[in-house]
């Protein structure tokens, strides 16, 4: 699949739709992610629990959904004591649940006009830290270590019959610069988005304009972008990714507006689904082909997004 699969779901007046946040999603449904590995957790200890966030999504009206691979790697998993080869079963299973939910979304949805997409999450060194190191970037740690750290679980999640690649919340010019070096070989198709703290920069000081230089040159990266940012800061992102990206399409899910504690593990403060939705509307005049949501954007939020009337001018 290339990027004009993509861009052949393009709506002229509205934006493609992504889900929403699926940790999230699964802590408002009572769902215990308290553990380092947060909702990769329930990969193994309740699948269908994630099958049913999906879901949830693709009734709301998402085109593309995100499997709960984010939080899980190779170290974090065996630090939960899990054991090789069943380290290597959790990326392959959290694509097999994605393709579930679709699977059934189909089938009780015969008329479909579309195929919905999967993009395989690819979080960040700072996810596996779950210290909320992807909101500050800046790990003290070397490329190579980096390295070492996402090539052989995005070798497999590039097997896994995904759709897409997501490489998500990415804080870090270094880290931005080892996905590049590993996205240039892989076959699936990939979007990158940053972690920023304000219109110009990543979340480690450095400037995003060159994190997104790094991959001009890699045909295989559909879209770039930026995800579990402030609402209100989109508008700034898309402009400066606009001026610099090129024909990659610009994806965009921020999180709720709430601000999340990181030693307390928790966010506090909600906008309503309505007024998140008004202000996509401004991310995409600004020129952001993908739009959804990150951390407490849930299903009732990505419903809002799929109406009409979101995208009148």
């Amino acid at each position: 699949m290339q990027k004009t699969v993509i861009a052949a779901m393009l709506d002229a007046q509205c934006p493609l739709i992504l889900d929403g946040g699926l940790g999230s999603e699964l802590s408002a449904r009572g769902f215990d992610l308290s553990s380092a590995l947060w909702s990769a957790e329930l990969i193994g200890s309740n699948p269908d629990a994630i099958v049913e966030v999906h879901r949830a999504y693709l009734d709301a009206g998402a085109r593309i959904i995100i499997s709960a691979s984010y939080q899980a790697s190779i170290p974090g998993l065996r630090d939960a004591g899990y054991a090789m080869p069943g380290i290597e079963a959790v990326f392959a299973k959290a694509i097999v649940l994605a393709h579930r939910a679709r699977d059934e979304y189909l089938r009780d949805n015969p008329d479909c006009a579309y195929r919905p997409l999967i993009a395989a999450s690819v979080g960040p060194y700072g996810a596996y830290l779950a210290d909320g190191s992807e909101y500050r970037g800046g790990y003290g740690v070397d490329e190579a270590l980096l390295h070492e750290f996402h090539q052989q679980r995005l070798h497999w999640l590039d097997a896994a019959g995904a759709d897409l690649l997501a490489c998500e919340t990415i804080p870090d010019l270094h880290e931005a610069r080892v996905l590049a070096q590993l996205l240039a070989s892989a076959t699936t198709p990939s979007w990158v988005s940053f972690c920023c703290r304000d219109s110009e920069q990543l979340q480690d000081g450095n400037r995003l304009l060159d994190a997104v230089a790094l991959f001009d040159e890699l045909p295989g990266v559909v879209a770039l972008g930026v995800n579990c940012c402030a609402p209100d800061l989109v508008p700034g992102l898309v402009a400066s990714l606009r001026r610099v990206a090129g024909q990659h399409l610009i994806v965009v899910y921020p999180n709720s507006g709430a601000q999340y504690d990181a030693g307390r593990k928790r966010w506090f403060g909600q906008e309503t689904a309505q007024q998140w939705s008004q202000q996509a509307l401004a991310w995409h005049q600004a020129g952001a082909d993908i739009i959804g949501g990150c951390c407490r954007i849930g299903p009732e939020h990505i419903r809002q997004l799929t109406m009409r009337d979101t995208w009148r001018y």
